[in-house]
């Protein structure tokens, strides 16, 4: 009996987070972590110019592209940068993408209404997600490790993804909310996000019919399809965050951080540093390269990269397939 109090005990104690731990070794100190976390509106501003930069680069091949098969593999390029908006909408809804607050809705908002992500919902949800990060029932960004190479690639195709999508958003515009949902949307709020459905489908409603009364379709070619086909890609670095890490409160294995290139590290706006992120969610983007340098060694980091990460959910998968049922 005593023992398994012990246990008990020892089970409830509260898990040390890198950041704590990070401080008690001396790597990282108070002072240090402070100066992390202080929101400027010019390292934002400057890399939403470049953002926006690039959507202008590659919608430009999709125009050299007119009318020619090229242009498949043109929105494909250009849909991989349009759906990192949710890349900034994440820091947007953290408040960290900018230090003035009017700046992160505005963007926010702009960002959701491009990848139909309402903006105010997806505040709500992501902060459950980082209050009971891969915990079973509780997290409702929780991706579940496919069960086989099947489920996997079905998982990628991200019909899955705007299948539910698709429903939340007119589920809300009915006023409806799923028994999930009403777990982090508090009931004084539920009607603004009705509003925000309704409005978001309206907008696309008047899109659409302009669209057709005028027999222009630049939206359909520059955002929908582009939007539809980059989507996949998305699948996969979100899948690298969390999938296949164990379903636990210990923050040093429940997220991955992923070693990527300069150019993807732009378009995600610093968040392949995501257990760093999770860490200290109040760290701006810019500084999450540091905060990174400083938690080396007390983080889950994946030096391959997002090939890395799938490779590593892939073995697991496999070796599931292979156990005697």
């Amino acid at each position: 009996m005593g023992n398994q109090l012990r246990r008990e005990s020892q089970h409830n104690q509260p898990v040390l987070t890198p950041i704590t731990q990070a401080m008690q070794d001396g790597a990282l100190s108070r002072r240090e972590l402070k100066q992390l976390m202080t929101r400027s509106n010019l390292p934002g501003l400057i890399h939403l110019f470049g953002f926006a930069l690039t959507l202008i680069c590659t919608g430009s091949l999709i125009w050299l592209a007119s009318g020619t098969w090229w242009m498949v593999p043109a929105m494909f390029v250009h849909g991989i940068v349009w759906v990192h908006h949710f890349a900034l909408q994440h820091e947007c809804v953290h408040y960290t993408a900018f230090r003035t607050r009017w700046l992160n809705e505005v963007i926010g908002n702009y960002c959701g209404f491009a990848i139909l992500l309402p903006n105010r919902f997806f505040r709500y949800e992501h902060c459950d997600h980082h209050t009971y990060t891969q915990l079973h029932g509780k997290d409702p960004e929780l991706i579940e490790l496919p069960i086989s190479l099947r489920k996997y690639l079905w998982t990628i195709s991200s019909i899955p993804y705007w299948k539910q999508k698709f429903i939340e958003i007119f589920a809300h515009a009915r006023g409806r909310f799923s028994p999930i949902e009403e777990k982090f949307v508090p009931k004084e709020d539920r009607r603004s996000l009705v509003i925000e459905a309704r409005v978001m489908l309206a907008l696309f409603g008047a899109i659409v019919t302009f669209c057709i009364g005028t027999n222009w379709w630049g939206p359909l070619f520059y955002w929908w399809l582009p939007l539809f086909l980059g989507e996949p890609v998305m699948r996969i670095i979100r899948m690298t965050e969390h999938v296949g890490r164990p379903h636990i409160r210990d923050m040093k294995e429940n997220t991955r951080t992923n070693l990527v290139s300069w150019p993807m590290r732009f378009l995600a706006w610093n968040m392949n540093y995501h257990a760093e992120h999770h860490y200290a969610s109040s760290v701006p983007f810019h500084a999450l390269p540091k905060l990174h340098r400083k938690l080396e060694g007390f983080v889950h980091i994946e030096r391959r990269g997002y090939l890395g990460a799938h490779i590593d959910i892939l073995s697991q998968i496999c070796t599931r397939s292979k156990k005697p049922l």
